[in-house]
């Protein structure tokens, strides 16, 4: 039988490297069968069906190739056999219809790893005139060509690139002889079609956890990943909204009010410190806009075998951006909402040369909205260009520059106090026009890498970040109770002014490579990392009438200003870190790993040009995890791993530096898949102790003694994926139970470490109607529960609980989709915690959204 003429190759290929590079879902196109077809959903329809009848299928043969196996089904009319393709996530399904199994061994044929990275190969009778055959890959969905031979039909299928190579292994036997005629690569491929959904929210691999792509389900960690399609489902325009899509994570709110990237993650305060596509990002003065977010992985656990010291134990948020495509796309949006709010955007991509060796990106964003909080507003001016040079077809280099800057009212909220919950939450207790704040931020990052050989990579990623900015605020005097004069309204209140300027340098250089020493699979990771971080501070003071909370009357103007104080501190930063993902068996995996720290660090006034402080520390910081995998679907899994924090400001009372805080995880927990693997659910039980803890000094106050302990233990469930074809699911629930272990003061001793909720939970869901006359139409539900927190440590005052409701209509046809969101449905008050303050939550908010791509 003559084959079918497949389509133009190009742009087939170019997106099967798109989908290998960055793990994203295409839009349904007509693609070639050699492409890797990485769509979870994606159905392979031949382009047409005989209507003939039922036809003998007589033998099944499976044969090994140097890229995968060939599954041929014998028929004395191979012409007949015409098979309707639906793959879903790992499982590469051909049904065969008008067909029906006659083998001489029984009534199904079935093999288990015929070669590494193909789980199984089935032929069963699905009905009584269907023959289907599943080919399960091991860690994706296998890619596939369909030839025709006068022995019958052939399946050509490789596994995906395994995140470990497999150890050489004799040809599987089969239930017959291996052809004597030419294999399929001899023959012309059958044309077909590719189709499927792109939204997807979940994610299978994450590089976050081990800097290489592996599954998920081969990490002993919990990882989540929240992807692009749930930001604009979401309609999320401040990256910290994601935190009610992740279990055991909590806003924070940031710098004056920004929502940037802060977070509490496992009962610890991130401190505004995070990464940037696998760089420290030290951004709590800027917001870090989501133009040219691809998605947001969050890390649970201490993270500093591969990224060293971290302020928070409780787990590290890496955002990851997008990258150029080889085909052209230009997409442009724009958002109009509640509280004069409106956001222009545009995502230009595509090719730079004819043969598609420069490729670029471009995002832009500018935003413009006012506040439910009085006289508060924002501007801010966002843009990203990106250009990928692929110098050889193993080489390639992304250059990326990322500037914003951003205008805001500085607003802190309100005061930790009962008090301040009976006044309006849009009550603004600074100076209008006066507390204002300016941010501009440069990143320029460049990665490069080269693929020595399948098994061998290079990589060298520079990052450089700059951010200065300036702020000025009327705000209150007192940072403890009481925060009131003494009639209980009056707030005493200073002005500030300050200058403040943030540098990050960071030069990563890795190799990573595969091998095999007997049956054992080694996956190894080799990383040096040389750092520089500073950041200067200078701060002027005036005095500035008080105000009444009630009543507040505005237009006092601050006094003369003086320096009050200023600072700079940083350091440099060596480290030299290893890992190995060991594979014992296909089912049981260890990852091992650690990393060597040197640090010298400041603190110094740049002033009166004194040191404050410099100290010269080295640390060690191992990670251990095993997971066994009982089944395709199960994976269970414990470990245990440090995290350390360099102390950079400060002495005791006898002079001495401190010593890094350090802490200790222990986690165990279960991954799950459910409905052929399209919905996941990760539950986990964590143990943190955080040692090292500064206290005050028994013996005098003014100074602190390194004696404290902290511990952070809880449960966490997250789920994620699609239920049913166009229903999808993200949901959570934490327990955590998180306090003071050792303190020398008493009022602090077992109090509840502050934003931390005992229990939290959030669904959202989106159901989008597949075809009839309604497809393309969907809708949103979203719910978020908080339990009651501590506002302070010592615990003072609680901040209540709070349900919160969102909601979304949206419609997509062709190249254009319009969405309308609703936050906070029910116009429900609750509060944010940010260190000192109680951050008022925006109550109904409404946006809506339209976009095209052409």
């Amino acid at each position: 039988m003559r084959g079918m003429e497949s389509r133009p190759s190009k742009e087939i290929i170019s997106a099967g490297i798109v989908l290998a590079l960055v793990s994203l879902l295409l839009q349904p196109a007509v693609a070639e069968t050699k492409s890797h077809h990485s769509i979870s959903t994606a159905k392979l329809l031949l382009a047409q069906q005989s209507d003939v009848s039922s036809v003998q299928v007589t033998g099944v043969k499976v044969t090994n190739t140097d890229k995968g196996i060939e599954v041929t089904l014998e028929s004395s009319k191979p012409e007949a056999l015409r098979p309707v393709i639906k793959s879903a996530e790992n499982n590469y399904i051909a049904d065969v219809p008008n067909a029906v199994l006659a083998l001489p061994e029984g009534k199904e044929f079935s093999i288990a790893n015929p070669v590494s990275g193909i789980v199984s190969v089935i032929v069963t009778q699905a009905d009584a005139n269907t023959v289907r055959v599943t080919v399960t890959g091991e860690t994706g969905l296998p890619t596939a060509e369909l030839f025709d031979s006068e022995e019958g039909l052939i399946f050509a299928l490789a596994p995906i690139a395994s995140t470990i190579p497999a150890p050489e292994q004799p040809e599987q036997p089969t239930s017959e002889t291996p052809p004597a005629q030419p294999t399929a690569e001899n023959n012309e491929p059958i044309e077909l079609v590719v189709t499927g959904n792109q939204d997807q929210y979940r994610v299978e691999e994450s590089s976050t956890a081990t800097k290489i792509d592996a599954p998920l389900r081969d990490i002993p960690a919990s990882v989540q990943v929240i992807p692009k399609e749930i930001i604009q489902d979401r309609q999320v325009v401040r990256l910290n909204e994601l935190a009610n899509n992740v279990s055991g994570v909590q806003q924070q709110s940031g710098y004056g009010g920004l929502s940037s990237s802060g977070y509490f993650i496992r009962g610890f305060e991130s401190g505004f410190e995070g990464l940037r596509n696998g760089f420290k990002d030290f951004g709590f003065t800027s917001p870090r806009d989501v133009a040219n977010i691809e998605r947001v992985e969050f890390l649970k656990g201490p993270a500093s075998v591969l990224y060293g010291s971290a302020n928070n134990p409780g787990g590290v948020v890496n955002t990851i951006t997008k990258k150029p495509l080889p085909d052209p796309s230009y997409r442009v949006g724009m958002t109009i909402g509640s509280y004069d709010f409106y956001r222009p955007t545009i995502d230009f991509t595509g090719p730079l040369t004819d043969d598609k060796s420069v490729l670029y990106r471009l995002n832009v964003a500018y935003e413009n909205s006012g506040s439910f909080r009085d006289f508060i507003e924002n501007e801010s001016f966002f843009i990203s260009p990106v250009v990928t040079v692929n110098i050889s077809p193993k080489t390639s280099m992304t250059f990326e520059y990322e500037y914003q800057k951003y205008n805001y009212t500085f607003d802190r909220g309100l005061l930790p106090g009962n008090t301040f919950f009976q006044i309006p939450i849009s009550r603004f207790l600074g100076e209008p026009g006066f507390n204002n704040a300016e941010f501009i931020s440069n990143v320029f990052t460049y990665n490069l890498e080269h693929q020595f050989s399948d098994d061998w990579k290079f990589r060298q990623g520079f990052n450089v970040t700059s951010i200065r900015g300036n702020t000025r605020i009327a705000r209150n005097t007192n940072f403890s109770e009481p925060f009131l004069e003494d009639d209980g309204q009056t707030l005493p209140r200073t002005s500030e002014t300050s200058d403040e300027e943030q540098e990050n340098i960071s030069l990563q250089t890795e190799v990573s490579g595969k091998f095999n020493t007997g049956s054992i699979r080694h996956n190894v990771l080799l990383g040096v990392e040389l750092a520089k971080y500073k950041f200067t501070y200078d701060f002027f003071s005036a005095p500035i009438a008080s105000i009444d909370i009630f009543n507040p009357v505005y237009g006092a103007q601050p006094g003369t200003f003086d320096r009050s104080f200023a600072g700079e501190y940083g350091g440099d930063n060596l480290a030299v870190y290893f890992q190995n993902l060991i594979e014992f068996t296909p089912n049981l995996k260890l990852l091992a790993g650690g990393r060597f720290d040197w640090i010298d660090s400041f603190d110094r006034d740049p002033v009166s040009n004194t040191v404050n402080n410099e100290v010269s520390e080295s640390n060690f910081s191992p990670r251990v995890g095993i997971v066994y995998q009982p089944t395709n679907s199960t994976s269970l899994y414990a470990s245990w791993t440090n995290s350390f924090n360099p102390q950079f400001f400060g002495r005791s009372r006898t002079g001495e530096s401190f010593k890094p805080e350090t802490s200790e995880q222990f986690e165990v927990g279960i991954k799950q898949e459910f409905f052929d693997k399209r919905l996941s659910a990760t539950l986990a039980y964590f143990d943190i102790t955080k040692n090292n803890v500064l206290t005050p000094d028994p013996v005098d106050n003014n100074f602190s003694v390194q004696i404290g302990e902290q511990k952070s233990r809880g449960l966490e469930l997250d789920i994620a994926g699609e239920i049913l074809p166009g229903w999808k699911i993200i949901a959570t629930y934490a327990y955590i139970d998180s306090s003071v272990s050792k303190d020398n003061d008493l009022e602090r001793l077992n109090d509840r470490l502050s934003g931390v909720p005992f229990n939290s939970a959030s669904l959202w869901t989106t159901y989008e109607f597949q075809k009839g006359s309604l497809a393309g139409l969907g809708f949103g539900l979203g719910l978020v529960y908080v339990d009651e927190r501590e506002a302070t440590l010592p615990n003072t005052i609680k901040i209540p609980s709070y349900v919160r409701t969102d909601a979304s209509i949206f419609y997509r046809r062709d190249n254009w989709r319009a969405a309308i969101n609703i936050k906070n449905l029910f116009d429900t008050e609750y509060y944010e915690s940010q260190s000192f303050y109680l951050v008022p939550a925006a109550p109904l908010t409404v946006l809506g959204t339209i976009s095209f791509e052409f």
